[in-house]
Formats: structure tokens, C-alpha cells, sequence
């Protein structure tokens, strides 16, 4: 620590028998207690916070193997979704699974891998206030600390980043095969519609065949009334041929029948 009075900082950072780290300050005379406690607060909380930022680094290691088993559960699914050896719904349910695994993953050690790079970067931050001049043949703690927990913030980075990218992977592939099942879905659709079309223009024409039926229907019936209606009139004493009325009100009814139905189909449409 540059100053006029430098203050010596000698200590092997680790743990002895009775369960203690023992770190020898050798400060200048005259060194105020204002300042003596300064160091004593800097070097415990640079302990404190590099043993806090090593927590991550067991669990680090044990997410690794089952990454890698995440990982290739992946890989098949992948080559399934490829292949169509399955069909899409047992894919998704296992998309679905293990997504479910690497979102109770993320959601159990993100918070902790985060507050391991925060610890980290408190660390670097207590060094630097320290402002280290190495003595001849002895390592400051800087150069400790970039020898030993760098490496295993660099582990702990680096299963937070493969968890993460595992994480856009399955969602990747959960996109993929959502889009693959939105398509089946919507060739069916486009299927269905086509049926439909096909069967509404039956039903029309069978429309159009029972309305000719039931205008001719209605027309015989009106007609045989007509004729019944010529011979009550003859009966009577009237000098009327029946089946002349009937046969000249024949076009009149047909006439008649027709501009109804025509009247129905506008005011249907018109709804």
C-alpha cells in the first residue's frame, strides 16, 4: 500500500487446524486507529465476500453433469423433431418436461450465481482501494486472488451462461415445433373449409332441387283446386269448362309460386 508510511500485509489465506486464517498487518508507526480499523474492515470484508463468492463454485460443479444430461436429452429430441419418427404431441410433452427441468434449474441457482459475480466484483473493488507494491519474492493479494478465484468465477460464468443458452435452445426448439403443429393445424383447417365449401354447394343445389319440387308441389295442389273449384261452378249452372280453368291458371299459379319464393330469398337475405 503506497503511502509515506507503508503498512505490510502478510498472510498464506488459509484456513488453520482450529478453524481460523490468521493475517499478519504490520502498520507504521504513528498509524491512527481511524486508519488501522480501515484496514482491518477492508481485509476482513475482501475474506468475507471472496469466501461468499466461492459458494458458487460446488454448485457450479454439480450442475455440470446434469447439464450435460439436459443437454443431450436435447439433442434427441432435436433429431426426432427432424426425423418424424414421433408423433408432434409426445414431442411437445417432452419439450415440455424439459423445459420445465431447465426453468426450475435457472430459477433455483440464477440468484445465487448472480450474487457470486456481485461478491467477485466487491472483491476486485477492495484490491484496488488497497493499492498494492509487491515485496520481492512474495505474491500480492491481487495476483493471488487472479490465480485462484478467478478461475473458479470463470467456472461459475461459465455454467451460468450454459444454463442460459440450454434455456433459449429448448425454447428454440419448442418454437420450431409450435410452428410445425400451428401449419398441420392450419392444412386441416384449410381441409375442413374445403369439405364445407363442397357441402354447402350441394346443400344448395339440393336447395334449388326442393324448390323446383315444391313449386311444382304447390302449383299441382293450387291447379287441382282450380279444377275442383270449374267443376262446382259447373255444377252450380254455370257454363264453365273445368279443365279449361284449370289449364289456364296453370302458368298464373306457376307464376305466382315462383315470385314467392323469390320474395323469401330476398327478405332471407336482407337478415
Amino acid at each position: 500500500m503506497p503511502s509515506t508510511n507503508p503498512t505490510h500485509l502478510i498472510t498464506n489465506l488459509r484456513i488453520g487446524a482450529d478453524g481460523f486464517e490468521r493475517i499478519l498487518v504490520m502498520a507504521a508507526p504513528g498509524t491512527s486507529e481511524n486508519r488501522a480499523g480501515r484496514i482491518a474492515q477492508r481485509l476482513l470484508e475482501l475474506e468475507t465476500y471472496r469466501m461468499m463468492s466461492l459458494l458458487s463454485l460446488p454448485v457450479a460443479k454439480r450442475l455440470a453433469s446434469k447439464l450435460a444430461t439436459t443437454e443431450a436429452q436435447l439433442v434427441e429430441i432435436t433429431a426426432r423433431l427432424e426425423t418424424h419418427t414421433v408423433s408432434d404431441e409426445v414431442l411437445l410433452g417432452d419439450l415440455a418436461s424439459l423445459a420445465a427441468q431447465v426453468e426450475s434449474t435457472t430459477a433455483e441457482h440464477s440468484y445465487r450465481f448472480s450474487a457470486a459475480r456481485a461478491y467477485d466484483a466487491i472483491v476486485k473493488e477492495r484490491i484496488s482501494e488497497m493499492r498494492e507494491r509487491p515485496l520481492s519474492g512474495i505474491q500480492t493479494v491481487g495476483e493471488f486472488m487472479q490465480r485462484r478465484l478467478a478461475p473458479a468465477m470463470a467456472t461459475v460464468n461459465a455454467t451460468s451462461e450454459r444454463l442460459a443458452a440450454l434455456a433459449q435452445r429448448v425454447s428454440r426448439a419448442s418454437a420450431l415445433l409450435r410452428t410445425r403443429v400451428e401449419i398441420a393445424a392450419e392444412a386441416q383447417n384449410q381441409q375442413l373449409l374445403e369439405k364445407l365449401t363442397r357441402g354447402q354447394a350441394l346443400q344448395l343445389r339440393l336447395q334449388s332441387t326442393v324448390e323446383g319440387l315444391s313449386i311444382a308441389a304447390i302449383t299441382y295442389y293450387v291447379v287441382s283446386l282450380c279444377l275442383y273449384l270449374g267443376k262446382a261452378l259447373k255444377a252450380a249452372g254455370l257454363n264453365i269448362n273445368p279443365e279449361m280453368l284449370a289449364g289456364f291458371s296453370t302458368p298464373l299459379v306457376l307464376l305466382v309460386c315462383w315470385r314467392m319464393i323469390q320474395h323469401i330469398h330476398r327478405s332471407l337475405r336482407e337478415l
